[in-house]
């Protein structure tokens, strides 16, 4: 299955307003562009054109669930893979550590807490969440995520609770 998610042609993206110019990505005019192929509970392929970022959360269900949807709230147990728009690089990724990750969405990024919500069990959900709704201007030291940087996730979710 192929999906391709990007932000509005007509709205030009600009930084936030708390990013200051030397950290804000420069803008090219083209937003980013995700393919995700790959079936669920499977690895997923993903292609990023990068571009400009993000200003609002993109949520894509590529495939969707049947189970259980995700409450605020609740704690979930999904295989995921992250990946910078800005350079396309995988920073973290449960299927390379073989085993679904578990937590509560209130200890995770605002993007996630607000992507994962609805989502049904089983499915697959491509979150493209901007640096304010991520890491703003201050990503994990050594994660390979740049400041002010839009977030990639693909995410199967096994359960929530």
């Amino acid at each position: 299955m192929l999906t391709a998610c990007s932000s509005s042609s007509d709205e030009t993206s600009t930084p936030a307003a708390s990013a200051s110019s030397d950290s804000a990505p420069a803008l090219t005019g083209t937003p980013v562009s995700v393919e995700v192929t790959g079936e669920a509970g499977s690895e997923p392929v993903v292609a990023i054109t990068p571009g400009d970022p993000v200003t609002e959360l993109e949520v894509t269900d590529v495939i969707v669930g049947e189970g259980d949807a995700v409450q605020a709230g609740a704690t979930v147990t999904a295989h995921y893979v992250g990946y910078g728009a800005a350079t396309g690089q995988m920073f973290d990724s449960s299927w390379v550590r073989g085993e679904p990750a578990t937590f509560p969405l209130p200890n995770v990024i605002l993007g996630w807490q607000e992507g994962l919500v609805g989502m049904q069990a089983g499915g697959r959900r491509l979150l493209v969440i901007p640096a304010e709704l991520g890491y703003g201007n201050n990503p994990p030291p050594g994660s390979g995520i740049e400041a002010g940087e839009t977030l990639i996730f693909v995410v199967d979710l096994v359960s929530s609770e």
